[in-house]
C-alpha cells in the first residue's frame, strides 16, 4: 500500500510538471502541489527521527563490539516508542495540511491596528482603511466562499479600502468571472488600487508584444469596472471639511500608489515620480505591492512617509503564528517584513497576508486576511 500510493503520487506530480504553464496555473496543478504537500512532509519529519535512531543504533553496536559486550545483530533492535513517536507527530502537518486545503484557504480573518501620529490632521482622527492585496483571483474554485470574504470586507465599514496588487495570476480574463462579485465592495471615500508583479503578464509567453499589451489594457478595464482608482506612479488628496468650519476649508492626506518595484523583481515603480509635486509637511500613506521596496528605497526617501501598506509574501501561505509566543514562515529567509507591523526610523510599514492563494491551493497556519488600520492623533 505505501509504495502503491507513493508511485501514483510520483507519476502525478510527473504528469503536473509536464503539462505545466506559467502562464495558465490549472486546478491540476494545484492538486498536484497539495499531494506533493500531503505525501512529502510527513515522510520527511517519519525519516527524520528513524534516521536520526538508525546514527544512535550503528554507534551503540560499535561501542558494544568494542567492549564485547555485543549479543545478536551488531545493530540493536528499533525501539517501538520511537516509531510511534514519529508517526504520531508526523500526523499534526499531515491534518494541517489537508485542513489547509479543504478549508484553510478561504478562513478569512479579520485584522485590526490602531496607529497613533503626531502630525496627523485633526480631521483624520479616527480614519479607517481596509487593506486587501493578492487576490489572485485565477486560483479561486469556490464563488460563496469568496462571496462571504467580500461581505466580510464591507462589514468592517471603513472610510476607504486599498488594494496593495496582484488581482490575478497572470491573464486579465482570470477576473472575468470574478467581477460582479468584487464590484460590491463599499466604502464612503472610494476605493483605490496599484498593480502587482503577477498583474503585467510577465510571467508567461505571449505570441507578441501586442497580445500582452493587450492583457494589460485589459486589466486596466476590469479595474475601472470594479470601482478602484487605480494609482500608477501617482497621488491623490484624499480630503475632509476642515473642524473650523470655514466653508471651503478642507485637511488633507496624501494617498501615494507606485507601480511594482521589488528586489529581485521587476522594478516599474517610481516613487520619486508618484511624489513629485507634494508638499514635504504632508501627511502620507504609500500603497507598494512588494515588503522590500520599503528597505530599499521608502525609509531613506527624501519626503517622509508615515505608514506604507504592501503585500506580495503571502506569508508563503505556510507558517506558524502564536500571537505574543511565536511568528515565522518559511518566507521569513527571503523577506525580513514578511507579515504584520513594522516600525522603523518613525515610519510604519504593513504587510498583509493576502486575500487569496497561489500555486500550492491551501493555507496552512497562515490565513487570509482583510486588515483594518485606524489612524489615531498623538
Amino acid at each position: 500500500m505505501f509504495w502503491t500510493f507513493s508511485i501514483i503520487v510520483y507519476l502525478f506530480v510527473a504528469f503536473g510538471f509536464l503539462t505545466f504553464s506559467r502562464g495558465e496555473i490549472s486546478p491540476n496543478f494545484g492538486r498536484m502541489v497539495s499531494l506533493l504537500v500531503l505525501s512529502m512532509i510527513p515522510k520527511l519529519i517519519i525519516l527524520g527521527f528513524l534516521f536520526g535512531e538508525d546514527i544512535l543504533r550503528f554507534l551503540v553496536g560499535i561501542f558494544q563490539s568494542l567492549a564485547g559486550t555485543r549479543e545478536g545483530d551488531f545493530l540493536p533492535e528499533r525501539r517501538k516508542f520511537v516509531s510511534q513517536t514519529a508517526l504520531a507527530l508526523a500526523a499534526i502537518p499531515f491534518l494541517g495540511i489537508f485542513h489547509g486545503v479543504l478549508i484553510g484557504k478561504y478562513r478569512y480573518r479579520v485584522v485590526k491596528h490602531i496607529l497613533e501620529f503626531d502630525d496627523l490632521p485633526k480631521e483624520f482622527d479616527g480614519f479607517t482603511i481596509t487593506q486587501i492585496s493578492d487576490i489572485h483571483s485565477g486560483s479561486f474554485d469556490d464563488k460563496k466562499k469568496v462571496e462571504y470574504g467580500v461581505e466580510l470586507i464591507n462589514q468592517q465599514a471603513s472610510d476607504i479600502i486599498l488594494f496593495t496588487g496582484d488581482l490575478v495570476n497572470n491573464q486579465s480574463r482570470e477576473m472575468e468571472p470574478w467581477i460582479d462579485t468584487f464590484k460590491k465592495l463599499k466604502a464612503p471615500m472610494g476605493k483605490y488600487s496599484i498593480l502587482g508583479n503577477h498583474d503585467y503578464g510577465d510571467y508567461m509567453a505571449w505570441p507578441n508584444q501586442a497580445a500582452k499589451a493587450a492583457n494589460l489594457n485589459r486589466l486596466l478595464e476590469i479595474q475601472e469596472e470594479l470601482g478602484f482608482k487605480l494609482l500608477r506612479n501617482e497621488n491623490v488628496q484624499l480630503q475632509k471639511p476642515a473642524l473650523s468650519g470655514v466653508e471651503g476649508e478642507e485637511a488633507s492626506i496624501d494617498l501615494i500608489g507606485v507601480e511594482n518595484w521589488g528586489k529581485g523583481f521587476a522594478q516599474y515603480g517610481d516613487l520619486a515620480k508618484a511624489a513629485a509635486n507634494l508638499s514635504g509637511h504632508s501627511f502620507k500613506i504609500l500603497l507598494s505591492h512588494d515588503p522590500s521596496h520599503f528597505d530599499e528605497e521608502v525609509k531613506s526617501f527624501s519626503q517622509f512617509i508615515h505608514l506604507t501598506l504592501s503585500g506580495h509574501t503571502h506569508g508563503m501561505q505556510f507558517g506558524i503564528e502564536i500571537p505574543g509566543l511565536i511568528k515565522w514562515s518559511p518566507v521569513s529567509l527571503r523577506y525580513p517584513k514578511w507579515a504584520g507591523l513594522y516600525e522603523e526610523l518613525g515610519r510604519y510599514l504593513h504587510v498583509n497576508r493576502g486575500f487569496g492563494f497561489l500555486a500550492f491551493p491551501g493555507r496552512v497556519g497562515i490565513w487570509p486576511e482583510i486588515t483594518v488600520l485606524e489612524l489615531k492623533k498623538k
